[in-house]
């Protein structure tokens, strides 16, 4: 993939330039994780650049978010219980520690996992995970990907009948 995308991630994906994403929800791009040492990471990402917390949103703007993130979450549930039989559950995490925009981690944890971080935040998984072609997003992931947006588009569908009755 081009890295170019990676310097504006909101910006690229407004301009439909970023390859990670999955769905547009609300406020928000549903993406695909850039590593995938746990199968099926997202990253909600906000869809204003300027936002940097989610206090910054107006309270409808910030429960859309909220809303998009329980979406994507659900759709990440959904899809790694149904490949993965050790699938165990799903964090969700709005840090905002490294990049300035508002964004929340969608991190699917499995019993595979090592002993010793099955049960601690993922960041503590050694830098090797993170970096490099190993655990990095690509075509391998394409199932997974069409399986989560698949999944976004039911929860959509379902709410919106839930809505209109």
């Amino acid at each position: 993939m081009d890295g170019d995308w990676r310097t504006d991630r909101i910006g690229a994906a407004l301009r439909g330039e970023n390859p990670t994403v999955l769905r547009r929800l609300e406020s928000a791009f549903a993406v695909i994780g850039d590593v995938q040492f746990l199968p099926g990471y997202s990253v909600l990402l906000v869809d204003d650049p300027a936002v940097q917390r989610l206090s910054d949103l107006p309270k409808a703007k910030r429960s859309a978010f909220l809303s998009g993130m329980d979406q994507l979450g659900e759709a990440v549930e959904r899809a790694c219980r149904r490949r993965d039989p050790d699938f165990r559950r799903v964090n969700l995490e709005i840090l905002g520690n490294t990049d300035p925009f508002l964004h929340a981690h969608v991190w699917p944890r499995f019993d595979w996992e090592p002993s010793e971080l099955v049960g601690r935040p993922v960041w503590l998984y050694p830098p090797d995970r993170w970096k490099g072609e190993r655990f990095g997003l690509g075509p391998q992931h394409d199932v997974l990907r069409e399986a989560i947006g698949s999944e976004l588009d039911r929860l959509r569908s379902t709410a919106q009948v839930a809505v209109e009755s």
